[in-house]
């Protein structure tokens, strides 16, 4: 579980969700709120699932990203799909991207529809 911060809104889960219209559901619970341009979240702790209209920045996610923009993140333990770029870690799983992968080791399959960088780790 982690402790995530959502425009100053303080949460302990496991999936966070900010959808295109704005609402934010934290482990599937749709929270009173919504959140309007540019959002700052804060993860503490290894997030399980992380899935954003916009873009993502992040460290850790134990389990998959998905960014309806860039991703930008350290490793992640299963997907990531982003409608743009991927720059990351380590995958566990498959990357999709709309343009660009740059990242560390992937254990499934890449699709970008422009360039592929891996990092291979040792």
């Amino acid at each position: 579980m982690a402790r995530i911060t959502i425009d100053g809104r303080a949460f302990s889960c496991n999936r966070a969700h900010i959808t295109e219209r704005g609402e934010v559901l934290i482990d599937d619970m749709r929270q009173e709120d919504s959140v309007q341009g540019r959002v700052e979240v804060h993860i503490e702790g290894v997030l399980q699932n992380l899935e954003v209209a916009g873009d993502v920045h992040c460290g850790m996610i134990a389990g998959n990203v998905d960014a309806g923009k860039s991703v930008t993140c350290g490793a992640v333990g299963g997907n990531v799909d982003a409608g743009t770029s991927v720059i990351c870690g380590a995958v566990g799983g498959n990357v999709d991207a709309g343009t660009s992968v740059t990242c560390g080791d992937v254990h499934g399959n890449v699709d970008a529809g422009s360039g592929v960088t891996i990092n291979r780790q040792g």
